[in-house]
């Protein structure tokens, strides 16, 4: 039995745009920030936004997601890209019906970044101004791609050893609590912190060396680097409240 099937047209689909918006995260002066835009054309022109564009037809979607992010903000995050999520309201975009591919990039430090192409300005803002009731609102729907963004590193930070990203080569504990308390949303007791990221050898180890003195004076803090075993997992859970049982590893 012979099958015959329709031939396919593309009149026979509604057009759509495809377009890449990237989240970029960092720990900037103890807290958790994002890299935004102010859009300087319609729609939503003079609104915070995320950095993205449209995908043009000979690149791929990463090649897209890394051009974007450069002509509109300056930093490069090439190697650290990774897809988060997909958005296809029909309606989220007013100009036309637009697909849009998230992506996600968590960087120990943001610098010399600026607005280029149709971003007025670039700045680093923190994630507590952006996110909850009475913030700013943001262009589209980006305040729901940020908030996913969010939520995939709070699920990251349990599993994986995604908080070592936000740290430099070498970091105190206390830069390194800082990374879960600002993305968890609630403060952990550094006693049982340093506990649990001490237990069990392979998770950080000392350089002999001290973090410069704060401005109040005091010891310096003793400064580390990541050992193999983030590589296989994290040693804490989120637990509340902030006193953090040793058990939560």
């Amino acid at each position: 039995m012979v099958i015959v099937t329709k031939t396919y047209t593309p009149r026979d689909f509604p057009p759509f745009a495809v377009t890449v918006d990237t989240v970029v995260l960092t720990m900037f002066q103890g807290r958790l920030h994002v890299l935004l835009v102010r859009r300087g054309i319609e729609p939503f022109k003079g609104m915070w936004a995320i950095p993205g564009g449209f995908k043009r037809p000979e690149e791929s979607l990463l090649e897209a997601a890394h051009r974007e992010l450069l002509e509109e903000t300056g930093v490069d995050a090439e190697n650290h890209l990774r897809q988060s999520g997909a958005y296809g309201d029909p309606d989220r975009d007013p100009r036309m019906n637009v697909v849009t591919l998230a992506y996600l990039a968590e960087l120990r430090d943001v610098r010399g970044f600026a607005g280029g192409t149709d971003a007025a300005i670039a700045a680093l803002v923190p994630i507590s101004q952006m996110l909850g009731e009475g913030c700013e609102p943001l262009a589209f729907d980006h305040k729901q791609i940020l908030g996913d963004a969010i939520e995939r590193v709070r699920v990251d930070l349990a599993l994986t050893g995604i908080a070592t990203a936000f740290v430099g080569p070498t970091f105190t504990l206390a830069e390194l609590r800082s990374v879960y308390e600002e993305t968890w949303g609630f403060r952990i007791d550094g006693a049982n912190f340093r506990r649990s990221i001490l237990a069990d050898g392979g998770w950080v180890i000392p350089t002999g060396r001290r973090a410069p003195s704060g401005p109040t004076g005091g010891k310096p803090a003793e400064l580390f680097r990541a050992g193999r075993k983030w590589r296989h997992g994290a040693p804490i859970r989120p637990t509340r409240p902030s006193s953090m049982k040793k058990e939560s590893r």
